[in-house]
């Protein structure tokens, strides 16, 4: 039997940067992954593929409705579907080979098959081609999420799928019918928008991305509905009738929503069945989830757990630090996670990021707040670019100016976000930012101008 100092279940960001920081700190690592590539579902049927598209479809978007306004006059745009869906692979085909080479540049043992827990210190690997037994001191469990599937509207693969099916599908439909209003369903509703789909949207709730800044999410809305999409807010789906969605009203009536595909798009459960969990005693939450303590440790000594199996946010960069945390703490020293300070990123068009509170949580957490704005029109360089769609909100507390929390509805809001983040991370003030000396022209003046407004001394605003 191999003997390992760790063994990490799952090959996703929160496994694979696991594996890394710990064969740095000196540890001999083993990696299990049962699918052939590494990166999880963000690398293979996730962030990555869906990005690609989402740049695609925004590339023809822009040439087919944009081009001409920059003096830049083309023939009939035309869609080749098939090319837009090879360049994804292509990307992703590059970026898993990427983590390939870094397992075997950081000495990382790769096991293909399915883990299985035999102890706190013992694993089972069982693949088509590879059968083994490896021990560990240290057992990580980072086996990721899977699309939660609606009981009355159950995946068949082809009328009714989930995000990974849509990201592969064999030609545009003409009209997509999308059960749930967040991240994914958002994005893969602009992607198919752009390319020709009518797209209708229905979500349960009153507004979408609920832990998003209510003003900034019914902003996003209205801008998505100028772009075609269509909202069914506070609409329940009932079910599947023959080709159509069956919707109920907020008032009580059944609607008919016929579409070509239907995709399902409420969110996504933590994935630890055939784990053998309850053979080595842990227990999961009421949520599926992995109960962890600050060391991320389970209530079984050794056996740790990160990710998207434990509480928090689904998004891999939190995943990939909670991997770098447990290593760190692993080797005796000191990880940190500030999930006060987790950047959020909607990959729509304009891009929706946030880190932080919104206006209605600080209120409802007691805070006296004030609020800063400042829109993209008034800037030079969204001008230049012809994006002038969207604002920057400033949330601080109005007693110490602490920086509460930052929203960006705007071009290329997922680079901006990141000025934020490090400023929740450092315990900045709006004041800090606003003077921090921001570049000219840049789309970064905005969150200048927002964090002046807060104590309502805005320049350009």
């Amino acid at each position: 039997m191999e003997q390992y100092d760790v063994i990490v279940i799952g090959g996703g960001p929160a496994g694979y940067v696991c594996a890394i920081r710990a064969s740095q700190l000196g540890m001999k690592v083993a990696l299990v992954e049962k699918r052939n590539t590494l990166g999880g579902t963000c690398l293979n049927v996730g962030c990555i593929p869906s990005k690609a598209l989402l740049d695609s479809s925004e590339q023809y978007h822009f040439a087919k409705e944009k081009l001409k306004e920059h003096g830049v006059e083309v023939g009939s745009v035309q869609l080749n579907f098939t090319t837009m869906m090879k360049r994804k692979e292509k990307v992703v085909s590059e970026v898993v080979k990427g983590v390939d080479f870094l397992m075997k540049k950081n000495k990382i043992k790769r096991y293909l098959g399915l883990a299985t827990l035999q102890s706190n210190n013992k694993v089972a690997v069982q693949g088509e081609n590879e059968k083994a037994e490896i021990s560990a001191s240290k057992i990580v469990i980072a086996t990721g999420s899977i699309p939660a599937e609606l009981p009355f509207l159950p995946f068949d693969g082809k009328k009714v799928i989930s995000s990974t099916e849509a990201l592969s599908l064999k030609k545009v439909p003409k009209k997509l019918a999308i059960v749930g209003a967040g991240v994914i369903g958002l994005e893969l509703g602009s992607v198919y928008a752009r390319l020709g789909s009518e797209v209708h949207i229905i979500e349960l709730l009153p507004n979408l991305l609920p832990t998003c800044d209510g003003k900034i999410a019914s902003y996003a809305k209205r801008l998505l509905e100028s772009q075609g999409l269509k909202f069914y807010m506070e609409h329940k789906v009932k079910g599947l009738e023959k080709s159509s969605l069956l919707v109920e009203t907020p008032k009580g009536d059944t609607i008919n929503i016929n579409a070509d595909v239907i995709l399902v798009a409420t969110g996504r459960k933590p994935f630890t069945e055939n784990l053998g969990l309850e053979k080595i005693g842990i227990q999961l939450d009421e949520k599926g989830r992995i109960p962890v303590n600050e060391k991320y440790e389970t209530n079984v000594s050794g056996v740790y757990a990160i990710g998207d199996v434990i509480k928090g946010p689904m998004l891999a960069h939190k995943a990939m630090e909670e991997g770098i945390a447990v290593a760190e703490m692993m080797a005796g020293k000191y990880g940190h996670v500030n999930y006060k300070a987790i950047p959020y990123i909607v990959y729509t068009w304009p891009e929706i990021a946030w880190v932080g509170m919104g206006e209605e949580e600080a209120k409802k957490q007691g805070y006296d707040i004030k609020i800063g704005k400042a829109f993209f029109k008034a800037n030079g360089r969204a001008k230049a670019m012809g994006e002038t769609d969207g604002q920057v909100k400033v949330i601080a507390d109005k007693k110490t100016d602490d920086l509460l929390g930052l929203f960006i509805l705007g071009p290329r809001a997922s680079d901006m976000i990141a000025e934020a983040a490090i400023a929740m991370e450092f315990s900045a003030s709006a004041e800090d930012i606003a003077r921090s000396i921001h570049a000219h022209p840049t789309l970064s003046e905005v969150v200048l101008e927002a964090a002046l407004d807060a104590e309502k001394r805005a320049i350009h605003a």
